[in-house]
């Protein structure tokens, strides 16, 4: 099973604007990946406010219905360690797709992310 990682490194700020450069930049990205023949597909963001949540559990969700039967999910945080290991965990376990995982120590911190 083969997991690709897209990872996203800056963002905007604000909730919108994120998820409007994130749908105009990056999803035709995770698309071509998913449709190069991986398995599942993982995208990491970094951590953002409550405010992102919504868009970015909706990604999760939308783009992992339309990659089926490949996997895609979100994972979003700041410290590499806990991503590496939520990269594992979601690399052995084939049932898990269209999900947002906000990792533990998340800033919220308004910068661009």
């Amino acid at each position: 099973m083969s997991q690709a990682v897209l990872r996203v490194e800056r963002l905007p700020p604000g909730a919108l604007e994120a998820a409007a450069r994130f749908h105009r930049e990056c999803v035709g990205q995770a698309r071509a990946l998913v449709e190069s023949g991986c398995d599942a597909l993982a995208i990491v963001l970094t951590g953002a406010p409550y405010d992102h949540t919504d868009w970015r559990r909706t990604a999760a969700r939308d783009l992992a219905r339309a990659a089926a039967p490949a996997r895609v999910n979100i994972v979003a945080g700041e410290d590499d360690a806990a991503i590496d290991a939520a990269l594992a965990f979601l690399a052995g376990a084939p049932g898990v797709t269209g999900q947002y995982l906000p990792l533990a120590g998340q800033t919220g911190a308004a910068e661009a992310i």
